[in-house]
């Protein structure tokens, strides 16, 4: 896991190391990093009465003080304050009390407004530079994959200066950037939400990071029940969540949105252009916008592949020789390495299929650390033996494109010991997400790719049409535009003698949508969880385009929480709808919301399945492909077929013309005889897990009814299999999160801060 953290503050009374002072100090008060001097390299003016203020940044001669070792007159001072100055080791001194400081940190800059990289980060996923040497206050650092020059970075950095933010989310890549003017610091989010920022109030200031967990152990955060409740009930409603997260008092800024600081104060403020609510925004040129898309994949890739190769550290030095059944890649996924150079999924569908192809394609081809560019790409395929039944095709396709020269082609078989529920012991991820029960199955997947590894992930959110945006349509009266989706529709109802009725059902549901506005939205959904009305769930695309046509529904848990639980939620919901929105388009809206819950779950999959020395890299969610999306007209969006559409058209300006027949078919429903399987086959374990759950605890279920959703589930009956997921991922996250003795933060006055010290608050029901 790897997080950046840092903080503003007016009252500037925490150091990162300790007080640095000596016999010049009194003349340069409050000047950030010391290099070369101090505890672990780096001291600092620190927080205390010699701190920053009226003889601070832009007052004179004192605005350039710099390094220590570049002529300055305290380069010889003796270093004191903090623990140097303690009288005796069990009285450190007062500002050694006041020194904190991540775990493992890597300091970026230093006080007043310190910064730090935590984690195993790579040399080149840290670039620094400032706007001038004699300003060393004015600087910008980009953490993550990011394809700019150092010019295009300090073109932007001059930008950002005078308050143009959106140039920091123009470059190919996934990153986030951190800009220092003085004392306001700028801290941008990206579009999706794979990159989050959080940020909480602490030492009469801000504290932020990329990462939840290290803001709660600061401020000894407990539990956000309202959250988690909400997580569970309408995941996919921002309306519901706000920017809480699983911590209380720690907050998350929307994805485009930017924090800016100023000595402590906080402002959120967006970067995207906002459209007009008035009029409707022009028809985009489809071959235009689909050729923008073509640019930013293509640009995505490039941007991992000219990227400096990296070997996995934990790789033996030696293979232990064959072994009968297991080859090469079997062997170092055995040893826990992935392999050097660049991979990618190859699970049939288009849009890994895209990536892989893309990517052995570019010159500069992937290739590893040791072979000569122009080497073949790793492309990995899982074969699930215990269930086999339903994905030839897709294996088959996955074949057909693996027989590609640039391809070197591995398959991951794996049977019982693969399957959804099979290993449930793991990290503690941020937060919660489903992807926890399935991570031992994706990690014994990845541990066969390569060090970057490419994954597919996002394609359907950004590029498909959500069923809401048929609402879009009609409040812009292009309704020929429903006519090709709408007998789609009618035709996978077909085999259940429905389909005269479904053009007129699906029409007079999009149509009831457009007429409905954001606030009678929100009250209706809210009213639906008081009534308890979310126990129907769709059983087929008809089905499931019709629950999405509305403004919020409930997620796949709702019918197992409690009906104070989802009374909880209806009071947010109701809320909610007095605030103006962020669209009043309801297909838009939804389209942005299931593509934030999505790349907030893609951050916990990442987490969960992470294996050591290895990057996931998801190009469609780079701010450039999520924006070169949102340029596509809607009326191509709807069509269907149209993501692989768009992905035949992007490969084949980039000369792949031949694909296999049938690439690009969607799965509409996922592999539940695998789920069903591993459910059974774990019961006893999920059944030992909620016999005293910390669901039940905290008022958010009733342990016997989910205890019989899990034996209905292993019987076969109709279940969300999705929703127990949630259910048992949030039980299994709240068990690691109060197993966890350690904590983010050292220093004096750290040792003990650590996040939810009291454990889940026990939930006493009201009197009736």
């Amino acid at each position: 896991m790897r997080w950046l953290v840092g903080w503003s503050s007016i009252a500037a009374s925490f150091g990162t190391a300790g007080r640095v002072s000596g016999h010049g100090a009194a003349r340069a008060p409050g000047h950030g990093p010391r290099h070369g001097s101090g505890q672990g390299g780096y001291g600092s003016q620190g927080y205390g009465s010699n701190g920053y203020g009226s003889d601070g940044y832009g007052s004179g001669s004192h605005a350039s003080d710099g390094h220590r070792s570049n002529g300055h007159p305290d380069a010889g001072a003796p270093l004191r304050g903090g623990i140097a100055d303690a009288a005796h080791p069990g009285d450190p001194g007062a500002d050694a009390e006041r020194t904190v400081h991540p775990v493992g940190a890597q300091l970026l800059w230093g006080d007043p407004d310190p910064l730090w990289a935590v984690g195993d980060w790579r040399p080149d996923e840290i670039r620094m530079l400032t706007a001038d040497p004699a300003d060393p206050f004015t600087r910008l650092a980009v953490l993550g994959v990011c394809g700019a020059t150092d010019a295009e970075l300090r073109r932007a950095l001059y930008a950002a200066r005078g308050g143009a933010l959106r140039h920091l989310t123009q470059w190919s890549g996934s990153y986030t950037a951190v800009v220092q003017a003085g004392r306001r610091i700028t801290v941008v989010g990206d579009l999706a939400g794979a990159r989050p920022v959080f940020y909480t109030p602490w030492a009469s200031g801000t504290a932020y990071a990329t990462a939840a967990l290290p803001l709660a152990d600061l401020i000894e955060a407990q539990l956000d029940i309202g959250h988690l409740a909400a997580l569970l009930a309408c995941p996919e409603s921002p309306e519901a969540l706000g920017d809480g997260t699983p911590y209380a008092g720690v907050r998350r800024i929307p994805p485009g949105h930017a924090l800016i600081l100023r000595e402590g104060s906080r402002e959120i403020t967006g970067y995207e252009p906002v459209a007009s609510l008035a009029v409707a925004a022009p028809e985009a040129d489809p071959e235009r916008a689909v050729e923008g898309v073509r640019e930013a994949l293509v640009d995505a890739v490039r941007a991992r592949l000219t990227a400096p190769r990296h070997a996995p550290d934990a790789m033996p030095p030696y293979d232990p020789g064959p072994v009968p059944g297991m080859g090469p890649a079997d062997r170092r996924a055995a040893r826990g390495a992935p392999a050097p150079g660049v991979g990618a999924d190859l699970s049939g569908g288009s849009a890994s299929a895209t990536l892989a192809l893309l990517a052995a394609g570019l010159p500069g081809a992937p290739g590893t650390l040791l072979s000569p560019a122009g080497a073949r790409l790793l492309a990995v395929t899982f074969n699930d033996l215990a269930t086999p039944q339903g994905r030839e095709p897709e294996m088959e396709r996955a074949h057909a494109i693996a027989a590609d020269p640039r391809l070197h082609h591995v398959v991951v078989a794996a049977a019982e010991e693969a399957l959804p529920y099979a290993d449930l012991d793991g990290p503690l991820t941020d937060e919660p997400g489903p992807s926890l029960v399935f991570a031992a199955r994706e990690r014994r997947r990845l541990a066969a790719g390569s060090a970057d590894h490419f994954t597919g992930h996002g394609a359907r959110q950004v590029l498909d049409a959500h069923p809401a945006r048929l609402a879009d349509l009609l409040m812009d009266r292009r309704r020929r535009y429903l006519l090709r989706p709408v007998a789609a529709l009618a035709r996978s109802a077909s085999a259940s003698g429905e389909s005269l009725l479904v053009p007129l059902t699906v029409y007079s549901a999009a149509r009831r949508l457009a007429r409905t506005t954001y606030r009678a939205g929100m009250e209706a959904a809210a009213a639906r969880l008081r009534e308890g009305g979310v126990a129907v769930r769709p059983s087929g695309p008809v089905d499931a385009s019709l629950a999405a046509l509305t403004w919020s529904r409930p997620g796949p848990a709702a019918g197992w929480l409690t009906g104070e639980a989802l009374a909880e939620v209806s009071i947010r919901l109701t809320a909610a709808a007095g605030r103006p929105p962020l669209s009043l388009r309801p297909g838009e809206a939804r389209a942005r919301s299931v593509l934030a819950r999505h790349a907030a779950d893609h951050r916990v999959f990442e987490q969960a399945v992470e294996v050591r020395s290895q990057r996931l890299h998801a190009p469609f969610l780079d701010n450039q492909v999520v924006r070169a999306a949102r340029a596509l007209p809607e009326s191509l969006r709807v069509q269907p077929g149209a993501r692989a559409a768009i992905l035949r058209t992007v490969l084949s300006s980039t000369g792949v013309r031949e694909l296999p027949p049938g690439w690009g078919v969607t799965a509409h429903t996922p592999n539940e005889t695998a789920t069903r399987l591993g459910l059974r086959a774990a019961l006893e374990e999920l059944l030992a897990l909620f016999a005293a759950p910390l669901l039940a605890d905290a008022g958010l279920i009733d342990a016997r009814v989910v205890q019989q959703a899990l034996l209905d589930a292993a019987d076969g009956r109709p279940v969300p299999l999705d929703g127990l997921a949630e259910l048992v991922s949030m039980e299994l996250w709240l068990g690691r999160l109060l197993a966890r003795r350690g904590t983010c933060w050292t220093g004096t006055t750290a040792a003990r801060r650590r996040a939810v010290p009291e454990g889940v608050p026990v939930h006493r029901p009201a009197l009736s």
